[in-house]
């Protein structure tokens, strides 16, 4: 095969990687290590918003995965951001220890999956390529932090007590609650008494601590 023909098929080859993260050494140490690897190009960078210039100027990559807490993300809110700048390609999230809840919405966004800071490199290029290829990849630890988070509450709280303590836990008020879900508010004040009978504690503050304890968010 002529020299031109084998570079144009490893190009087509070649997953295009974009990281955002805004730890500087977490980009050095993912870039050094992928840069290593023949068939992922990678380019990095601190943000979302330079994410997202990135994408724009350069078109949808075959995988980009962002920081959960770096600027710009507004939570998971920032992986819907980074979907639709990539043209529906996958997107996937970066962090350390996320709560079954988070692990949930990024699962629920369309997101690729989570890659988990705290594990080895190894198997980072098997988990790009596997997520690049449409696959949605989970850590067996998340997964099983996440069906056992499901059993407790499905076992302890009902669907609709779910949902309220999950709006509790950002801070909502019973009539912002009852907005949310279109519940009268005396209906979402029985739900958090409720809640806190279930969970063994006198208040809503105690309630979303004890939940979180219990990884039920």
């Amino acid at each position: 095969m002529p020299k031109a023909e084998t570079m144009n098929e490893q190009q087509e080859n070649t997953l295009r990687v974009l990281i955002a993260d805004d730890h500087a050494m977490i980009l050095e140490m993912l870039e050094m290590y992928l840069t290593g690897v023949p068939d992922i190009e990678v380019e990095t960078v601190p943000d979302l918003p330079a994410a997202l210039e990135v994408i724009d100027r350069h078109g949808p990559f075959d995988l980009v995965l962002v920081d959960l807490d770096m600027p710009g993300m507004d939570g998971v809110a920032g992986l819907g951001k980074a979907l639709e700048h990539n043209g529906g390609k996958p997107v996937g999230i970066l962090t350390s220890n996320p709560p079954p809840r988070v692990v949930e919405e990024v699962m629920a966004l369309g997101g690729a999956g989570i890659v988990l800071k705290t594990t080895s490199l190894k198997n980072l290029a098997n988990e790009i390529r596997f997520m690049a290829g449409g696959g949605r990849y989970l850590p067996i630890e998340l997964v099983k932090t996440r069906q056992q988070a499901q059993e407790d509450q499905g076992a302890l709280l009902s669907r609709r007590e779910s949902e309220v303590l999950g709006l509790l836990a950002e801070g909502k008020l019973n009539r912002e609650i009852g907005v949310a879900l279109n519940l009268a508010e005396p209906t979402v004040k029985m739900h958090v008494k409720a809640v806190c009978k279930k969970l063994g504690v006198s208040n809503r503050t105690q309630a979303v601590i004890a939940a979180r304890d219990r990884k039920l968010i």
